[in-house]
């Protein structure tokens, strides 16, 4: 087998992070129904993923005789400079987005959910987008909505998992890990927020659903949720827009 690593191109020591964006970035330039690359070398992509992206079978991997013939690695010698600490040391919202991602990628995800939930908390129209490039806010923000969904932080990954449709419909840039992106997002919508987070943030989230094309079906069902918060706070009119709405729309 392969060394998973060099196949993946990260260092032995990524995060599970880094391993995931690596992943997603190779897989766009090696799967044969977009670049007609090998079918066998996309194969031993996705195996490399299986294998490092699961603690347990890492962990075998990192200690099976099939690694050890490459020799005791050690990790490299960085300047002095603490990046980090500069980044927390500053107070500028370019610093603290940076710091999101940087958390991200270097073993340190609660760090880095907490910082994005103190971020929007503070302003609610933060925008990590604004600070990156756009493959790489949608690769490290997709990496982020995953972490925030496993923390159950559903509102907070629905707001960024939004900016990421919105910016695929528009660019075109995850192509075929775009189902992945808009499968988590009718998932949490579907099945995580009603109860999760307050009645006007379920609406609000209902809302932006209603934008992301997921289609007449579901939109009927967000609609329909959306008339039983209506009817509950007492905006019978609403409720009633709501429902007739998400009746024409299952005809």
């Amino acid at each position: 087998m392969r060394d998973c690593y060099e196949v993946l191109g990260v260092s032995r020591y990524a995060s599970a992070s880094e391993i995931r964006r690596a992943y997603r970035k190779k897989a766009k330039l090696l799967h044969p129904d977009i670049t007609h690359a090998d079918a066998e070398t996309f194969r031993e992509l996705v195996d490399a993923y299986k294998t490092l992206s699961d603690v347990k079978s890492r962990s075998l991997f990192d200690e099976s005789t099939a690694y050890k013939q490459y020799g005791p690695q050690r990790k490299k010698k960085y300047s002095s400079f603490d990046y980090r600490k500069w980044l927390l040391e500053r107070n500028d919202e370019e610093s603290n987005a940076k710091l999101i991602f940087y958390d991200l990628v270097h073993g340190r995800e609660d760090d880095a959910v907490a910082e994005f939930k103190g971020m929007n908390m503070k302003d609610q129209n933060f925008r990590l987008s604004k600070w990156f490039t756009r493959e790489d806010f949608m690769d490290y923000g997709f990496i982020l909505a995953e972490e925030l969904v496993l923390r159950q932080e559903y509102y907070d990954a629905i707001i960024l998992l939004d900016q990421i449709i919105q910016m695929e419909y528009n660019f075109n840039y995850f192509k075929f890990f775009f189902p992945e992106v808009k499968d988590l997002a009718l998932h949490v919508l579907k099945y995580n927020i009603e109860g999760s987070v307050p009645e006007e943030l379920a609406l609000d989230a209902w809302e932006r659903a209603l934008e992301l094309k997921f289609g007449n079906a579901e939109d009927s069902f967000f609609l329909t949720k959306m008339a039983e918060v209506y009817e509950r706070i007492g905006d019978r009119n609403t409720a009633r827009i709501c429902r007739e709405e998400a009746l024409r729309l299952k005809k």
